[in-house]
């Protein structure tokens, strides 16, 4: 772990869009906040802490394994705080390490640089007193029953939103979803994985899946849903548990996750259409509306950037770079703007 010098700049731009407005009403609060808890009247709380590409400007494929993670503690208007630091798994977590006030602001900041793939907890010490970051939405119980909060850095695929027996579900929904599942998809998908060399492998597969794999999938709807989409976090709970029942009652004698590929495309079939027999329409009144959201999620990871968890190796744009040419040039020259060591530009960081 590294601690890198404040860019107030930087901080000031991240900040500012999310932080600076004056409001006191509860605009963003639909239901998950108390109405006097400060993430309800902020604007997208779950980008903090502020996960971002790292590089120190010389080794691009070094810096590709890495990510700055900056800490935001904001001073309440009402009281004035004089030493905030942070304890947490990504560094010693008896070390408190301090952040800095930006001058002519209420925000203190630290910038650490943290490896890819990793979930970490965290809390900030002000003037003494051990509390959860008032930004974050993502906290977590720990065994002892104490409440910390959470983040992940790219590429992370550990599951942090969903129990083992859901994405085994959904696992199986998305591979019904996923747009290379067609002959001429898998085609591609099998030129593109064995033609990678092996220093590729190891910079852009590093603790992710591959994109033909519905885990991959399942991975990226993971963390998706612990941050922006939250709020539909309790859509997939409901229709899995929902789902897991169906098929039980369907074939008692097999586990959902082994059930035979009819019969998650006769389930697929029927949510499609809104009309399946045997779902629960008190508790989730609309299985066509789940699919949809889904099949946004899914295809929405398929094509986002590869730090994300999806698209790994950048094979859904190398897919679209085939698929449409013209004139033997390609339609869709992804490299070119792509930061090294997907892509060919030395300008763009990820």
């Amino acid at each position: 772990m590294t601690v890198l010098e404040a860019d107030r700049q930087y901080i000031l731009n991240c900040c500012t869009k999310y932080l600076a407005r004056d409001n006191t009403d509860s605009r963003h609060n639909f239901g998950q906040y108390n109405n006097d808890d400060l993430r309800a009247r902020v604007c997208e709380s779950w980008r903090f802490p502020i996960v971002d590409s790292y590089s120190d400007g010389v080794n691009f494929e070094a810096c590709y394994a890495l990510n700055q993670v900056t800490f935001v503690y904001v001073q309440p208007q009402v009281a004035t705080a004089r030493n905030v630091a942070v304890v947490g798994t990504f560094a010693n977590l008896y070390e408190p390490i301090p952040l800095t006030l930006i001058p002519e602001t209420n925000y203190f900041s630290l910038t650490v640089v943290v490896p890819k793939g990793e979930t970490h907890t965290y809390k900030f010490i002000v003037d003494g007193q051990a509390l959860p970051d008032p930004l974050n939405p993502q906290r977590v119980v720990l065994d002892n029953g104490r409440t910390w909060s959470r983040f992940f850095t790219h590429l992370a695929s550990d599951p942090i939103s969903f129990e083992r027996w859901e994405l085994a579900i959904l696992n199986r929904i998305t591979d019904h979803i996923l747009p290379f599942q067609t002959a001429e998809g898998r085609n591609f998908l099998a030129r593109f994985y064995d033609s990678l060399d092996k220093q590729a492998k190891e910079t852009q597969y590093a603790h992710a899946y591959r994109l033909d794999q519905p885990i991959g999938a399942s991975n990226f709807i993971d963390k998706l849903v612990a941050k922006e989409e939250n709020h539909h976090l309790i859509d997939y709970k409901i229709c899995l548990e929902i789902i897991d029942r169906l098929l039980r009652e369907r074939n008692p004698f097999i586990e959902p996750s082994q059930m035979s590929r009819e019969m998650y495309s006769d389930l697929y079939n029927e949510m499609a259409t809104g009309n399946v027999p045997g779902w629960n329409y008190n508790r989730y009144s609309s299985p066509q509306f789940f699919l949809q959201l889904l099949r946004r999620h899914v295809f929405t990871g398929a094509f986002s950037h590869p730090k994300y968890g999806g698209n790994i190796a950048a094979a859904g744009w190398a897919y679209l770079e085939e698929k449409y040419q013209e004139n033997g040039h390609t339609l869709f020259d992804w490299r070119r703007i792509m930061e090294k060591p997907l892509g060919d530009s030395a300008d763009y960081r990820g």
